[in-house]
């Protein structure tokens, strides 16, 4: 079989031979549907990931089948991509250099429930999990908007908030993930287990540094929850109830505000959702609804949508948090392939005079969007918007009026690790790297300090970090 990316000389047939008996994938349009995930949300990313193609791919079932993936591209210095449900926004799972995919779907078994955690396989669908624990009274304290699709181990590995944050925090926030167990990418494949402040060495590094094959993490009481939303006569209005609804008592999942011009994307909340009123989202428990409404009413706002999760099935609508973090821009590009969005920190203390400040320099073609979130104990709001394209350098033009109004941007629009939101190598991933892919097999594209760092000793990479 040849190479279907084009990068590689390997003899794909006699790889797919000798890695019996694990499940795998040489259909070319199979393998090409495997290489892409939520890239093309970002007009940049698309042209440069949309020719990246892998040339195999793996579905381990287990981690002895895991283990036997990693031996065989090690022995024969195969390039590895991790992939789960392929939700990523980034091109976290696009295969830059070829090679082998390993597809961790069919390791998606949910393994124990306890009083307050649960441990389970690195490619389980987190909607399942979350259904498993709900039977249990319980659910994810942090869990992303592509739940339905997305794999519980790519969601640790890729990402850094979700659902759940205004309250308990980002996922790398003490107690969230209480133990990640990996695979090295080696011939002889080692078991490493993190715990503690160590589960920073693996979570969010986009699988550069060990392959993910088992989680334990923090479970909460589940709720009566009820999708809401409410909206008002202009965005300002709409984010100091946004900002209110964060920092009260009542016990809300989930607190989104979006510019009125975005609802005009969401047909399903046509006849639902009044027209030129800005939105907030939010999931509030059932026994506090009254609280909320007083909120929204104190604000100035009405509440035009409250469902419980029967009465969302019987009328067919999607989830409430499907209008909230990235879910708000596959909404706009199901209709409009023009648009795209950026990712903005507004650091604490929030103050709707910031919003008002914005407003008025950085132009019509950016649509406001916050998640009210909490990040070191403080609260915060990521601002999502949704942005209506013309050029590369009007988008980069637009994150420096953020950053020169105090509200640092992070680049949606590279797949390189340290240019998008931590803009600067981490070293301390880079070492576990050396420990655990001392061939550089995994995702090695993602990491433009790899290349510089890669010949120097664990301790020595790791070194660089306090420089």
């Amino acid at each position: 079989m040849a190479s279907i990316s084009g990068k590689t000389a390997i003899d794909w047939a006699a790889f797919a031979a000798e890695i019996a008996p694990v499940e795998v994938i040489d259909e070319p349009v199979l393998v090409r549907k495997r290489s892409r995930d939520f890239f093309w949300y970002s007009p940049i990313l698309d042209r440069r990931l949309k020719t990246c193609f892998g040339d195999l791919v793996a579905r381990p079932k287990s981690p002895a089948e895991m283990a036997k993936c990693l031996s065989l591209a090690a022995r024969h210095h195969v390039p590895v991509t991790l992939r789960g449900g392929g939700t990523g926004n980034y091109g976290q799972s696009v295969p830059m250099d070829g090679g082998l995919i390993i597809d961790t779907t069919a390791m998606g078994e949910v393994l124990e429930i306890g009083r307050d955690f649960v441990r389970v396989e690195a490619g389980c669908n987190i909607l399942k999990l979350n259904t498993a624990l709900k039977e249990r009274g319980r659910e994810l304290p942090v869990f992303p908007s592509t739940q339905d699709i997305a794999t519980i181990g790519g969601f640790i590995s890729g990402g850094s908030a979700g659902i759940g944050t205004v309250s308990h925090g980002m996922l790398r926030d003490a107690g969230n993930i209480l133990e990640i167990r990996v695979l090295s990418a080696e011939e002889t494949p080692r078991e490493v287990v993190f715990t503690g402040e160590e589960i920073n060495m693996i979570h969010h590094a986009w699988g550069i540094n060990g392959v993910i094959t088992e989680l334990t993490l923090r479970t909460v009481p589940t709720e009566d929850w009820i999708g809401c939303i409410a909206t008002f006569d202009s965005y300002p209005t709409c984010y100091a109830a946004g900002m209110a609804l964060a920092a009260s008592d009542i016990r809300r999942k989930l607190c989104s505000t979006l510019d009125a011009r975005i609802g005009s994307y969401f047909d399903r909340l046509k006849e639902i959702v009044p027209e030129e009123r800005a939105m907030l989202v939010t999931l509030v428990p059932r026994g506090q609804m009254e609280d909320f409404r007083r909120l929204v009413a104190t604000h100035g706002g009405q509440i035009d949508l409250a469902m419980d999760e029967d009465e969302r099935l019987a009328r067919k609508l999607p989830h409430a948090f499907e209008f909230s973090y990235n879910h708000t821009t596959l909404q706009a590009l199901k209709t409009d392939r023009k648009v795209t969005y950026l990712q903005i920190l507004c650091p604490a203390p929030l103050n709707v005079a910031k919003i008002i400040e914005l407003q008025a320099v950085l132009g019509d073609d950016v649509y406001m969007h916050h998640e009210f979130s909490r990040m070191g104990g403080q609260l915060v709001a990521f601002d999502l918007p949704l942005v209506r394209y013309t050029t590369d350098e009007r988008l980069y033009q637009i994150m420096s009026l953020y950053e020169a109004h105090g509200c640092p941007a992070s680049d949606p629009h590279s797949c390189i690790i340290e240019e998008g939101g931590m803009k600067k190598a981490d070293y301390r991933h880079l070492a576990w790297k050396k420990r655990l892919d001392p061939l550089g097999l995994l995702n090695s594209a993602k990491s433009r300090e790899w290349a510089r760092v890669r010949t120097m000793a664990p301790e020595a990479i790791e070194a660089l970090h306090q420089t």
